[in-house]
C-alpha cells in the first residue's frame, strides 16, 4: 500500500513572511509609480509654469534626482544591515521612506509658496532615494537567505513581484479617480489623493516589518564585520559590483519604461486617452507579476545564465523595431501588444537576474554590494528613463526613440552577463 506523499514543511512557501518583508518595497514603488503617472499635473502644480515641456522636464529631473542618492544609501544603509541585521536595516529604510512620501503628498503648490514647493519635493525625493538605496537589496537578500537552496529564484522574484502589485494598485486607483473626477480636478488637487492613500498604510507597514524575525543565515555568522572591513571587502569585489550594476541596467530601464513612463508616453506622446493608457499599465503590471515568479522558478531548474543571455539578446534585437511598429499606427491594441512583449522579456530576465546577483556577491557584503550595484544602475540609467525618453523624442521628433534607449540597456546587460561568468566567486554562496 502506497503512502501519500507528504511535503516537507521546510519547503512550504512562507507567504506571510514574504508579504511582510516586501510590504515596504511595495510602498516605495507605489509612490515612485504615482509620481510617474501624474508627472504632468505634479509639474503644473509644484514647479514654475510658463512652458509645459520645461515644467515636465523639471518634474522628471526631480524624479530622477532621488536616484542619485541611491548609491550613498546603498553604502551607508547596506553596511548597517550587513553589520546589525537585515530586519534592522529594513525598519530604517521604511522610516526614511515614510518621511519622503509625506513631504511630497502634503506640500503646498507653487502658486502658494513659490520655489519652496519644488525644493520640498526635491528633499522628499532625495530622502526616498537614500532609503531606496538599501530597500531593494535588503528585501532581495532577506528572501534569498530564507529560501530553500533549490527555490531561491522563486522566492527572490517576489521582491520584483511586489513592485508590480504597486504598479497595478496605482493604475487601479488612477482609473477610479479618472471616473469620479474631471480632468481639471485631477490637475488641481486630484493627484494628491493616491499619495495620501499611500500615507494611510504606513502604520500598518511598520507593524508588519517589526514582526519580521532575523534571517538564520545572518544569525549563524560567527562575527559581524566592522564598517572598515565591509568597505575593504567591497573594494576588493568592485568588478562584481560593476558587472552587477550593468546587469541591473536592463531591469531598471525596462521597468521604468513600461510602467512609470508608459502613461505619460501613451497619453502625452501617442495622444491616447488617459483611461486607455492606465488600463494598459494595469495589464502590464499583471503580466510582470505572472512572468517574474514563473521565470524565477524556471531559473531554479534550467539555471540563470540561459535566461539572462536569451532575454538580453531578444531585447537588443527587438526593442526599437516594436516601438517603430507602434509609432506607425498608435492604438490601444498596439500599445498593449508592444508593452506585453517588453514585459515578457523584462519579467523573464529579472526573474533570473535578481537572484543571480545575490549569489555572485560574497556573503559578508551581500546587502551592501547588491544594493550598490542596483543603486548605481538606477541612478545612472533607470531612474532617468522618463526624462531621457522625453528629451530624445523632443530633440529627434522620433517617437520610437525610447526603444533605442532600451536596446542600449539590453547591450549593457548582455555584456555584463558574459563578463560575470569570469569574475563570479567560486564559493558555496555562488552555487
Amino acid at each position: 500500500m502506497c503512502r501519500p506523499r507528504v511535503r516537507d514543511p521546510r519547503h512550504r512557501f512562507p507567504a506571510a513572511a514574504v508579504f511582510r518583508v516586501c510590504s515596504g518595497n511595495l510602498l516605495e514603488m507605489y509612490d515612485f509609480t504615482i509620481f510617474g503617472y501624474y508627472a504632468a499635473p505634479i509639474s503644473q502644480a509644484l514647479f514654475p509654469g510658463g512652458n509645459a515641456f520645461v515644467a515636465l522636464m523639471l518634474a522628471f529631473t526631480t524624479f530622477g534626482a532621488g536616484f542619485l542618492m541611491r548609491p550613498l544609501g546603498a553604502v551607508v544603509l547596506g553596511a548597517y544591515a550587513d553589520r546589525h541585521g537585515r530586519r534592522a536595516g529594513l525598519l530604517v529604510t521604511l522610516t526614511l521612506m515614510s518621511v519622503g512620501i509625506l513631504s511630497i503628498a502634503c506640500v503646498p503648490g507653487y502658486a502658494s509658496i513659490g520655489l519652496l514647493a519644488p525644493f520640498i519635493v526635491l528633499v522628499g525625493r532625495l530622502l526616498q532615494g537614500f532609503s531606496a538605496g538599501m530597500e531593494l537589496g535588503g528585501v532581495s537578500v532577506y528572501l534569498a537567505e530564507i529560501a530553500p537552496p533549490d527555490r531561491k529564484g522563486f522566492y527572490v522574484s517576489w521582491q520584483s513581484g511586489s513592485q508590480q502589485v504597486a504598479a497595478m494598485l496605482a493604475a487601479l486607483i488612477g482609473i477610479a479617480l479618472g471616473s469620479m473626477l474631471s480632468a481639471e480636478q485631477m490637475r488641481r488637487w486630484g493627484w494628491r489623493i493616491p499619495l495620501l492613500l499611500g500615507c494611510l498604510i504606513i502604520p500598518v507597514l511598520f507593524q508588519l516589518r517589526r514582526s519580521l524575525p532575523e534571517t538564520p543565515a545572518f544569525m549563524s555568522r560567527p562575527r559581524r564585520p566592522s564598517r572598515a572591513e565591509l568597505m575593504s571587502s567591497l573594494a576588493r569585489h568592485w568588478r562584481i559590483v560593476l558587472a552587477g550594476a550593468l546587469m541591473v541596467t536592463m531591469t531598471t530601464v525596462s521597468f521604468y519604461m513600461i510602467t512609470v513612463y508608459a502613461p505619460t508616453f501613451g497619453h502625452g506622446v501617442l495622444h491616447l486617452s488617459t483611461r486607455a493608457t492606465l488600463i494598459v499599465t494595469l495589464c502590464i503590471g499583471a503580466s510582470n507579476l505572472f512572468w517574474l515568479p514563473v521565470m524565477g522558478a524556471v531559473s531554479d531548474r534550467l539555471g540563470r545564465l540561459p535566461l539572462l543571455l536569451a532575454c538580453t539578446s531578444l531585447m537588443l534585437l527587438t526593442a526599437y523595431p516594436v516601438m517603430v511598429w507602434l509609432d506607425q499606427a498608435p492604438s490601444f491594441g498596439r500599445l498593449l501588444a508592444t508593452l506585453l512583449w517588453l514585459s515578457c522579456l523584462y519579467g523573464s530576465y529579472n526573474g533570473a537576474m535578481v537572484v543571480y546577483l545575490t549569489e555572485i556577491i560574497p556573503a559578508d557584503v551581500r546587502t551592501t554590494g547588491f544594493a550598490l550595484a542596483y543603486s548605481l544602475a538606477t541612478a545612472l540609467f533607470g531612474g532617468f528613463t522618463p526624462a531621457v525618453s522625453t528629451f530624445l523624442i523632443h530633440v529627434t521628433h522620433n517617437r520610437a526613440m525610447p526603444g533605442l534607449w532600451l536596446s542600449i540597456a539590453a547591450l549593457c546587460g548582455l555584456l555584463a552577463t558574459l563578463a560575470s561568468r569570469r569574475i563570479r566567486p567560486l564559493a558555496p554562496e555562488a552555487a
